[in-house]
């Protein structure tokens, strides 16, 4: 089995082995002082794509630039994040657009302020080896697929996978089988059928001939056929209380990420292997950087959330979990495109 990188659950300062490369940057300043200036962002999986560009603004320096000390707590889910959130331990919050719903489904009024993800970076693959002979998606009644986590973006969308085929959720059997290394063990050893999962395990199942992927949300146009509109994905975001106490130090968390997105854009393969830490390499620069020019697309330009992506989730999120009514969301609040905008008139994004 390929060796990969045990992320372990610590908490990751915003210093950064690169600060030197922003010494050729003139200082710049969020428009007003940062009313907190040492803040916690619980995340999802730091070392995935979906995390990217927050990794390219800690490495590059551009919290501490914005006048911030940014302190990064590493979880293996959204959902564990999402409790570091609601639990206090973390002020931000890093992870995917479907939280949000769900929070203020429940009662917990959360806001999105900056877009990193245009695309929820999963696709849905086939095995070779349990089902050759596939066909169609009613060849998946009675199957298990492995998911990311059960609450997460992976279940939804093959969830959504299913219901483009004629089958609904419980037609199937779904199997959490976390990252890498849990994931590929499940899919070698014929615990599950199908996979539904994102980067950068999908590449290398690919790469390997060991699943057919039928649906890619990895990119736009696969995203819309999937979803019938733009879906967001992964965001930075925090309680109401907190942006409306805080204004400031949304607008430096804003540019920093922004400036982070904007550099992304232009960035060569040589430029991602020296920013990102050696570790998130997978050992295979070759591998990191395929994965990467797959989900290259899906990465947000400017931080900015169209407004009609909130319909397509909520659509989509009430469409498979009852405890979420459309009746009771109010999508304005979901999310403030206020300060990515600034970011983007300041950095030409």
């Amino acid at each position: 089995m390929e060796r990969f990188p045990r992320m372990s659950r610590r908490l990751f300062t915003g210093g950064s082995m690169l600060a030197a490369a922003t010494l050729a940057w003139p200082t710049l300043h969020a428009q007003g002082q940062p009313e907190t200036r040492k803040i916690t962002i619980a995340v999802e999986n730091k070392a995935a794509f979906y995390s990217l560009p927050l990794t390219i603004s800690e490495q590059l320096g551009y919290f501490r630039t914005e006048g911030l000390n940014v302190g990064i707590s590493d979880h293996e889910s959204g959902a564990q994040a999402v409790q570091a959130l609601t639990g206090k331990s973390a002020d931000i919050c890093l992870a995917g657009f479907e939280h949000i719903i769900r929070l203020q489904s429940a009662q917990q009024m959360v806001q999105s302020f900056v877009l990193l993800g245009r695309a929820p970076q999963i696709a849905f693959g086939i095995s070779t080896k349990s089902l050759p002979r596939f066909k169609s998606i009613a060849d998946l009644k009675g199957k298990k697929i492995g998911v990311a986590a059960l609450a997460g973006a992976s279940t939804l969308v093959a969830s959504m996978v299913l219901a483009q085929g004629g089958l609904r959720a419980g037609d199937v059997s779904f199997l959490e089988v976390g990252e890498v290394e849990g994931a590929l063990a499940a899919l070698r050893s014929g615990q599950v059928d199908a996979m539904s999962h994102s980067d950068p395990l999908m590449t290398i199942l690919e790469q390997k001939g060991e699943v057919r992927i039928i649906s890619d949300a990895r990119t736009l146009k696969g995203t819309t056929e999937l979803f019938g509109g733009p879906m967001p994905a992964a965001c930075l975001f925090a309680p109401l209380d907190f942006i409306r106490k805080n204004p400031n130090t949304c607008q430096a968390l804003a540019n920093a990420m922004v400036r982070g997105l904007k550099w992304l854009q232009t960035a060569g393969p040589g430029d991602i292997i020296k920013t990102v830490p050696e570790n998130y390499l997978l050992g295979d620069r070759g591998l990191y950087i395929a994965s990467f020019n797959k989900a290259r697309e899906s990465i947000s330009l400017d931080g900015i959330l169209a407004d009609e992506a909130p319909r397509t989730a909520l659509k989509a999120i009430a469409g498979f979990d009852a405890s979420v009514r459309s009746s009771r969301i109010d999508l304005s609040k979901t999310y403030t495109n206020e300060f990515a905008q600034r970011a983007k008139e300041r950095f030409k994004a």
